[in-house]
């Protein structure tokens, strides 16, 4: 007697109810999370939407920095590494909805390669004496570095000596973040890249867009960028920045340590053109032959 076929590809077997339901669960939460923003993809593009805003640099007429300047620190690059910005390294995990959009502290920094003037990018020069906005800034003088307010918070660039539990992610150097409050951690100041002529120069006023050193005040270490240090985030391939101060066989600051505090062009037309590295030696005025 022949038998019928009793099993068709449509049969069901197994746990095939509960498959379903948990598949119609996950759909229903993914559906749930589009709809309030909380997808991964939906937080990095409002995140970037918010941190990557255009920002207008402040425009010196005079030439020299102020209190209340909003400046990119800019390291000019060097045997492996690019021409960099310190930038805000925010993450989703750094993001914050309530009472507000925006990032909260701690947070980390990073050099994002090529300069872009943007809410990451910003940093306001913050007097911590009392001395006005619009006083110009001069070497060796203890001041701040801020972030822009709104989206960033007003973040103060903060250091601190390094330790097994806090010390630089990659290069386990002297570690350089962004906290909420203001302390004798955040304070930095300003000297003349030359060792030679330092104390010439102490007390005097700061060029914009001039190649100097940041020191951080407390371990008198200085803001470096590291080119092989690499980390990986969601803006690129970006460098580590830490508080090291690089000597070369002269006793001289090398170039990771050299920085440009950039601004606009008063004539409203873009950044004030960076000088090359042989005008950066003698500190001269930029040319308008190497524009940004």
């Amino acid at each position: 007697m022949a038998h019928g076929r009793t099993y068709r590809t449509s049969v069901k077997i197994g746990n095939w109810s509960e498959d379903l339901r948990l598949q119609e669960d996950k759909k229903k939460e993914y559906l749930e999370k589009k709809k309030r923003g909380e997808l991964t993809v939906q937080k990095v593009d409002f995140l970037k939407e918010n941190i990557l805003r255009p920002v207008n640099l402040s425009a010196t007429n005079d030439g020299k920095l102020h209190f209340g300047d909003v400046v990119m620190l800019v390291n000019m690059g060097g045997e492996n590494r690019e021409c960099s910005t310190v930038s805000i390294n925010a993450d989703i995990n750094s993001l914050i909805k309530v009472p507000s959009p925006g990032i909260q502290s701690p947070c980390g920094i990073s050099a994002a390669r090529g300069i872009q003037p943007c809410i990451r990018t910003a940093f306001i020069i913050t007097s911590v004496d009392g001395s006005p906005d619009g006083s110009p800034l001069v070497f060796e003088k203890r001041f701040a570095l801020r972030t822009t307010s709104g989206f960033a918070r007003g973040l103060y660039l903060t250091s601190d000596l390094q330790s097994f539990q806090k010390c630089a992610k990659k290069s386990r150097l002297q570690e350089v973040n962004l906290v909420e409050n203001y302390s004798y951690l955040s304070g930095w100041k300003v000297v003349h890249f030359d060792p030679q002529e330092r104390l010439e120069h102490e007390g005097h006023p700061i060029p914009a867009n001039a190649k100097v050193l940041i020191i951080h005040c407390k371990t008198n270490q200085a803001l470096a960028v590291l080119g092989d240090q690499v980390l990986q985030n969601i803006y690129g391939n970006e460098y580590e920045v830490t508080s090291h101060t690089f000597l070369d066989s002269h006793k001289a600051e090398q170039d990771r340590n050299h920085w440009i505090l950039c601004t606009s062009n008063p004539a409203g037309n873009g950044l004030v053109p960076l000088k090359t590295p042989e005008l950066s030696a003698n500190n001269k005025e930029p040319t308008q032959e190497n524009p940004v």
